[in-house]
């Protein structure tokens, strides 16, 4: 069963992605906060395996949060929701370790299916959506490139064709079928990749990847 915890200020939110998630079977809403900081409060007494949390709050925003959550022991994965497309805070929240996000007006099988999916921590968000938001984001010229470069050279070459894959929004499967390479030497490669880079997650990764230019706007 994947534990959710469900932070938003918005009570009628809160209570239509529990009735969401619950009618799948196998997902638990554990918990439930109005602002990141009983959020965070809520994930260090819940052990959520997945948050799915507003941007937007009043007292402590969900950017806030997200990087307090982001460094407890055995953090959960956390998932932003907002109602815009290209949130400016979006970004931010990548940054501080979100894994991606989701807009509010997602399609219910969609937020059991991208629960599923982090939860799995085999695929970032829908690949439509996520490669967007990244090469949105991404820093841009020279001096970002050729840092981000550089920190990627610490890769082997294996190492480097998976992050690319993983910047393109294919999830361990997808890559493993493109690189002739099991699902679990894809995922060790990914882990391994995070690792010597010091990143939190794939979305993180895959920011580097496109600040690095690997990857086409």
């Amino acid at each position: 069963m994947i534990r959710v915890l469900i932070v938003d200020d918005e009570i009628l939110v809160r209570s239509g992605l529990r009735m969401i998630l619950e009618a799948t079977g196998d997902i638990a809403v554990v918990g439930e906060a109005c602002d990141g900081a009983d959020a965070v409060g809520a994930a260090v007494r819940l052990h959520p395996d997945v948050v799915l949390m507003d941007v937007r709050m009043p007292g402590m925003d969900g950017l806030t949060a997200a990087a307090k959550i982001g460094v407890l022991p055995r953090a959960p994965k956390v998932i932003m929701l907002t109602t815009f497309d290209l949130d400016e805070y979006v970004h931010l929240a990548l940054r501080a370790g979100a894994v991606g996000f989701l807009l509010k007006d997602t399609p219910p099988r969609d937020f059991a299916a991208a629960v599923r999916t982090v939860a799995a921590g085999n695929a970032m968000l829908a690949p439509t959506v996520t490669k967007r938001l990244i090469s949105s984001f991404a820093e841009k010229g020279p001096s970002k490139s050729e840092a981000a470069r550089k920190r990627l050279n610490v890769l082997t070459y294996r190492e480097r064709q998976v992050l690319r894959a993983v910047a393109r929004g294919l999830s361990n499967a997808e890559i493993g079928r493109e690189l002739t390479m099991s699902e679990a030497t894809v995922k060790a490669h990914v882990s391994h990749s995070l690792a010597k880079l010091g990143l939190a997650n794939r979305v993180q990764a895959a920011v580097l990847v496109h600040d690095a230019g690997l990857i086409p706007g």
